[in-house]
């Protein structure tokens, strides 16, 4: 009997996804720090949403998920990753390191690139939109037209100040301030009802800086000017870069990358999207 053709393309199927995990396998054969193990870092603690409840071998937060989903690409199932943790101060210096690679919220920068590699970003940070719980109750909404109406402030030499003039386009000028410390301190104080971090930032400020902090909501990345684009960070000269660039490239085209910054980064800060 000869085999049916859904036969055919099922082993077809099967075989070529076969294919491209002994590929990956094969790119991080005898690369890595221990045999058959890919070793990550994280912070010592790691924060929400990156991970949830410093516990990234739980695979929840937006960091830990990613870094699950790039070992699995490279052949790494979830029992052969190790993780350890590193300070972010002593990561970024030049020299051996005790992890293959480091997931921290690393900007990838062109001085930190003279010292240790990047992989290909993984997530590129979206602009956001910081404010107070009193300026919400006033009726504050992630909206252009709402936000037209504030009081805006912003760190005078960061990107924020381009976007906000030539995207919120607000009712006064904004008052400008020579560091981000600056601006929160402003915003603390009343004199400003609001101003633009990267995503990140803006969700570390209103949990431990700003009483009342509230992150109303985030434009999406393609938006923002010269966004920042996270990598994960390796050694110098690391022979694992080739095998996690293409991991990363995968996991952006099929869509994996998107999927986990939504859950995680979207959904679980429950910060919307401004329209």
């Amino acid at each position: 009997m000869k085999p049916s053709l859904t036969f055919i393309a099922l082993t077809a199927a099967v075989t070529f996804g076969v294919g491209i995990a002994q590929a990956a396998e094969q790119c991080a054969a005898g690369k890595t720090l221990e045999a058959g193990k890919l070793t990550i870092a994280t912070g010592n603690p790691a924060y929400f949403p990156w991970v949830i409840d410093d516990a990234p071998e739980s695979g929840k937060g937006f960091e830990a998920a990613v870094a699950y989903a790039v070992a699995d690409r490279m052949g790494f199932d979830a029992d052969h990753v190790n993780w350890v943790r590193a300070s972010f101060d002593e990561s970024i210096q030049p020299g051996a390191k005790s992890f293959d690679v480091n997931m921290q919220q690393f900007s990838i920068t062109p001085d930190r690139d003279k010292v240790v590699d990047f992989s290909a970003p993984y997530y590129t940070s979206a602009m956001a939109v910081l404010t107070t719980k009193p300026i919400v109750e006033a009726g504050a909404k992630p909206t252009l037209d709402s936000l037209k109406k504030l009081k805006w402030g912003a760190h005078a030499t960061t990107t924020a100040v381009p976007m906000l003039v030539g995207l919120v386009d607000p009712e006064s000028d904004p008052m400008l301030y020579n560091d981000n410390a600056d601006v929160s301190a402003a915003l603390q104080a009343g004199q400003i009802d609001a101003a633009l971090f990267d995503l990140p930032t803006a969700l570390f400020l209103a949990a431990v800086t700003v009483n009342d902090g509230v992150v109303l909501g985030q434009f999406p990345a393609e938006r923002s000017t010269n966004p920042d684009q996270f990598g994960m960070l390796m050694e110098e000269g690391s022979p694992l870069k080739p095998c996690i660039d293409e991991a990363i490239n995968a996991l952006r085209e099929d869509g994996t990358l998107a999927k986990l910054e939504n859950s995680w980064l979207a959904e679980s800060t429950g910060v919307p999207v401004i329209k």
